[in-house]
């Protein structure tokens, strides 16, 4: 585990160049002079799964809407595959293979999951076949219920939707922003062996998470977030076990959670 302040962890970070989404520095939010963002720095490389936690108003959600070109940057940067995206919209986005799925309104009610995930592709309906196939391999219940519609499915079946339509893009990075957010603890665990799979897969995945101890437990590396900075990071192992975030952050956020 590292304070992000650390003049060797930012040396370590710098010495590699293979990042597939990078933010430097990212200052930015939603009303004029209102930074939610203040200099938020994280990298992804190949293959990981990326943790973001923190307390309630650390500046979560509000990143992955940076990078996904819903809030307004005012400073730093956004990078995939060292191409500067920096407030690109997310028509754009989507096209150059980053995909997210939302906390709220994921899904269309009144649309079927065939129809949703088609949606997902709009850009290229051509290859609706092929990639309905691959979501499918990850979520059999999207593909043995596709006639039915999204509307009448429970939230965790809900979220498999929203997750399988940002994947129909075939994307190199897919951030997810609190997956688990009013799952049962049940959902909850499914959602999250589906992320796993997901990367697995050979996705990147940034993912924003409530449940900081869960989110912990599987991802490879994460980043704790406070007042719009990146506070800490290091492997999940490292932050669960480190006393300093324990007291400052996790403490609080199990508390934040109900626990």
């Amino acid at each position: 585990m590292s304070d992000t302040s650390s003049s060797a962890s930012g040396a370590a970070t710098a010495e590699r160049t293979d990042a597939v989404l990078r933010t430097e520095n990212l200052v930015g939010g939603y009303l004029p002079g209102v930074n939610i963002l203040n200099g938020c720095s994280i990298d992804a490389y190949p293959g990981e799964l990326i943790g973001i936690i923190g307390p309630n108003g650390a500046g979560k959600s509000t990143l992955l809407k940076a990078i996904f070109g819903q809030v307004n940057i005012r400073g730093g940067k956004v990078t995939l595959k060292g191409e500067d995206i920096t407030g690109l919209k997310a028509n754009k986005l989507v096209a150059k293979g980053v995909g997210m799925v939302p906390q709220n309104n994921n899904v269309f009610p009144t649309l079927t999951i065939e129809e949703n995930l088609e949606m997902g592709l709009f850009q290229k309906p051509s290859l609706f076949a092929e990639r309905f196939e691959f979501v499918a391999t990850l979520f059999p219940e999207l593909g043995s219920r596709r006639k039915q519609r999204a509307g009448s499915l429970s939230g965790g079946e809900r979220q498999m939707v929203a997750m399988g339509r940002a994947l129909m893009i075939d994307p190199s990075v897919l951030l997810l922003d609190e997956p688990s957010a009013g799952l049962s603890p049940v959902r909850q665990d499914e959602t999250f062996l589906r992320v796993h799979q997901i990367n697995r897969a050979g996705v990147s995945v940034i993912m924003v998470e409530q449940n900081a101890r869960r989110c912990l437990q599987i991802c490879d590396r994460a980043y704790v977030l406070d007042q719009g900075r990146d506070a800490y990071t290091g492997t999940g192992k490292e932050l669960s076990q480190d006393p300093k975030v324990i007291e400052l952050y996790l403490g609080t956020l199990a508390a934040d959670q109900g626990h």
